[in-house]
C-alpha cells in the first residue's frame, strides 16, 4: 500500500475494521473451537468431508488469530519488524488455503452427486488428507519465498511503499481465487441442476431437495461476497500501477483495506458450513435434535442417485 492515507481516510478504516474485526473474533474464536472439539473428539469415522472441514477450521482459526494484529498495526502504523513479517506469513497462507480447500469441498460434492460409481475410486478420506497436506507445504512455501523476495526494511507493516505493479500479485488473485471461484461456480452450479433434475422424478423428496439446493446456493454466495472485493481490489490496483495513473492509488488502498476486512467475514461464516456437515455425521446431527434433516429412501440405481450427506456438506 503507500506511505498514509489522510488521517480522515485512516480514522475511517479503523472504525470499520474495529466494527467488523471484534465481532468476527469474538464470535469466530468459540464458533471454531466447538467446531474443533466436535469434528476430533466427538466424531469418531473419518471421511473425505471431515478431513476438509478440519483443514477449514484450523485455516479459519490461524486467520482469526491474526485480526487483532491487523487491527493494531492500521491503528497505530506498525513498523516492518519480526512480529508484522510473520502475521504477514500466516495471513497470506491461510487466506488462499481458506479458498483452496471451500474449492476441494465444492469438488468432491460435485463428483459425489455426479459421478457416485467413480467416486468410489476417486474419493478417500487419505486421498484428501494427502491434497491437503501438499496444499499446506506448497502454500508456506509460496508465503514465505514471496515475503523474502518483496521484503522492505522501512515503512509501515502490510502497507506497499512501491507504485511498481507487481505480477506476484497478479498471479496471487488469479490462482488463488478466480481460478477456484470459476471451479466453486462451476460444481455447484452443476450439483443445483443435478438436483433441480431430481426433484423433477421425485416430488416426495422436493423439500428435502430445496434444503440441499438452498444450502449450496448459500455455500457459493458466501463464498463470492465473502472473497471476490478484496481480489477484484488488488486486480484494481495492479491495473492502476500499470497505468502510472498514481492520483487513483490512495482510493484503491482504501478499497483495499475495505475489502480485506470484508474477507476476514468468511471465518465466522464457514461456521454454517460446519453445521451443514453435520448432516453427514449422526453423532453430530444428535447435538441439534431441532434441525435434524428428513433423510429420503431411495430405490434407485446408485448411478442415478445422488448422495444427500454429500450435498448437505
Amino acid at each position: 500500500m503507500d506511505n498514509c492515507t489522510d488521517r480522515n481516510a485512516h480514522g475511517g478504516i479503523v472504525l470499520f475494521q474495529m466494527a467488523l474485526y471484534i465481532p468476527v473474533f469474538t464470535l469466530g474464536i468459540p464458533l471454531n473451537s466447538i467446531a474443533f472439539w466436535v469434528f476430533c473428539c466427538k466424531l469418531k469415522r473419518w471421511t473425505e468431508t471431515k478431513v476438509y472441514m478440519v483443514n477449514l477450521i484450523v485455516a479459519d482459526s490461524f486467520l482469526l488469530f491474526t485480526l487483532p494484529f491487523m487491527l493494531y498495526f492500521t491503528m497505530y502504523k506498525h513498523p516492518v519488524d519480526g512480529l508484522c513479517l510473520a502475521i504477514q506469513n500466516i495471513y497470506f497462507t491461510n487466506m488462499p488455503m481458506s479458498v483452496l480447500i471451500i474449492t476441494l469441498i465444492a469438488i468432491d460434492r460435485y463428483i459425489a452427486i455426479k459421478f457416485p460409481l467413480k467416486a468410489k475410486v476417486l474419493r478417500s478420506p487419505l486421498k484428501s488428507a494427502s491434497i491437503c497436506g501438499i496444499l499446506w507445504i506448497t502454500l508456506v512455501i509460496f508465503s514465505n519465498l514471496y515475503r523474502t523476495l518483496h521484503r522492505k526494511r522501512e515503512g509501515c507493516c502490510f502497507q506497499k511503499e512501491s507504485f511498481q505493479p507487481r505480477y506476484s500479485s497478479l498471479f496471487y488473485s488469479i490462482c488463488g481465487y478466480f481460478i477456484p471461484l470459476g471451479i466453486v461456480t462451476f460444481c455447484s452450479v452443476q450439483v443445483i441442476r443435478c438436483l433441480r433434475e431430481k426433484m423433477a422424478t421425485s416430488p416426495h423428496e422436493t423439500k428435502l431437495l430445496q434444503k440441499a439446493i438452498h444450502i449450496v446456493s448459500v455455500n457459493l454466495c458466501v463464498f463470492v461476497v465473502c472473497f471476490s472485493p478484496f481480489h477484484i481490489s488488488v486486480l484494481l490496483r495492479f491495473a492502476v500501477e500499470a497505468a502510472g495513473a498514481h492520483s487513483l492509488i490512495p482510493g484503491v488502498i482504501t478499497f483495499i483495506k475495505i475489502s480485506a476486512s470484508l474477507a476476514s467475514c468468511n471465518c465466522c461464516l464457514d461456521a454454517f458450513c460446519y453445521y451443514f456437515a453435520a448432516k453427514e455425521f449422526p453423532e453430530f446431527s444428535s447435538m441439534f435434535p431441532k434441525c435434524i434433516f428428513m433423510r429420503p429412501k431411495m430405490n434407485q440405481s446408485e448411478e442415478s442417485q445422488p448422495s444427500m450427506d454429500e450435498v448437505m456438506t
